[in-house]
């Protein structure tokens, strides 16, 4: 099994660059959406998260290609992507029709939950401009070729977008397969997102086949078995009450079935509450398991985007590193400072994250 072959840093103009769609996320607070009378504004979205936490937190030039409705809500996602910092050279401008009619921006309405209250989350996404990317809208050969970029990253929540979607992200993985560029994909599996196209049976056709073209697959703890239909003996959907054993049988599972794999990772969360998740992160990497620190009962403000800042951590590790041990160490603490704050994005530091990962405490820094 090969190990990872990343490109110098001195080679490329950037470090990581995403795919994927940007909405604006409307944050409740403490309250429900269905009864607040006003709204907290950030960006969101699974694989800009990414590129945003390394960005912010692990100072990398990251860059995102993703498209916007031309109108005030599109200038305000991108007022909001300005402040993370990341390129926008590859962000496509859609002119817009006055009312939505044909192209639009993607709303994100998140409650954050609490104790036996769960996260929810209520996304108005349709026709958007990102979802009507179609394949040869972005040059591709310019950004991996000319400009030069060491790692790409996407997933299955702009997979699930539209009818064109999972061809943009097929067509961006084989070019940078084409560069030497190394892939990522994390499975991202939301039923809601698939429900009116097909449900699972669809999100499986389209993930088994993307999985061909993926070199580090990432997924939370039951996405391998809903996203690509493994079927291990003592594994099923229910993935959060397995032991350590059970999820090691599905990646070496996955493995075999994907023998382009050439590492992956995965969170580990029981939920106790929506405030108290046990969380913690496995990785596998030339025929070896990495299991990062366990953090049983970690207190939680706010969980979304958890698992694209463990990504994002994870990523960092295997660029800075090379070693999956110190990635996977990195994505699991990144991923839990992440969820000790509001909004989608990280506000971690890299010395937050070196001092958890390292079995740093909670005590104060004076």
């Amino acid at each position: 099994m090969a190990s990872l072959d990343i490109q110098t840093a001195d080679a490329c103009r950037f470090d990581q660059v995403s795919l994927g769609e940007v909405m604006l996320r409307l944050d409740p607070g403490e309250g429900r959406i269905r009864t607040t009378r006003q709204f907290t504004a950030w960006e969101g979205g699974g694989e800009y998260n990414v590129a945003r936490g390394l960005r912010r937190c692990f100072g990398m030039r990251t860059a995102i290609v993703t498209a916007l409705a031309d109108n005030e809500v599109g200038r305000l996602v991108e007022d909001l992507m300005l402040q993370g910092g990341v390129d926008l050279s590859f962000l496509k401008w859609v002119p817009y029709d006055g009312i939505g009619r044909t192209v639009r921006n993607g709303l994100n309405f998140t409650e954050r939950g609490f104790g036996v209250r769960g996260a929810v989350g209520c996304s108005d996404r349709g026709l958007t401009a990102a979802s009507q990317l179609t394949t040869g809208d972005i040059d591709w050969d310019h950004l991996f070729g000319e400009l030069g970029v060491r790692w790409f990253h996407t997933g299955g929540i702009y997979a699930a977008l539209s009818d064109t979607t999972p061809a943009v992200v097929e067509e961006a993985l084989t070019k940078a397969k084409q560069y030497g560029v190394i892939t990522s994909y994390d499975l991202n599996y939301r039923p809601s997102l698939w429900k009116a196209i097909g449900g699972q049976k669809r999100a499986q056709e389209v993930n088994r086949r993307i999985a061909k073209l993926v070199d580090v697959m990432i997924g939370n703890e039951e996405d391998f078995t809903a996203c690509l239909g493994l079927e291990v003996e003592g594994v099923d959907d229910h993935l959060s009450e397995l032991p350590l054993e059970g999820y090691k049988r599905m990646i070496e599972r996955a493995v075999e079935e994907y023998p382009n794999f050439r590492a992956t990772a995965t969170t580990l969360r029981t939920v106790h509450s929506a405030s108290v998740n046990d969380w913690g992160a496995l990785a596998w990497h030339d025929g070896k398991f990495y299991e990062a620190t366990h953090r049983p009962k970690l207190e939680i403000l706010d969980r979304v985007g958890g698992g694209d800042s463990f990504a994002s951590g994870f990523i960092y590790g295997m660029i800075t590193t090379g070693d999956p041990q110190q990635a996977v160490d990195y994505g699991a603490a990144h991923g839990a400072l992440a969820m000790t704050t509001p909004g989608d994005t990280t506000m971690a530091t890299l010395k937050e994250v070196e001092k958890l990962a390292g079995g740093g405490s909670a005590r104060v820094d004076r």
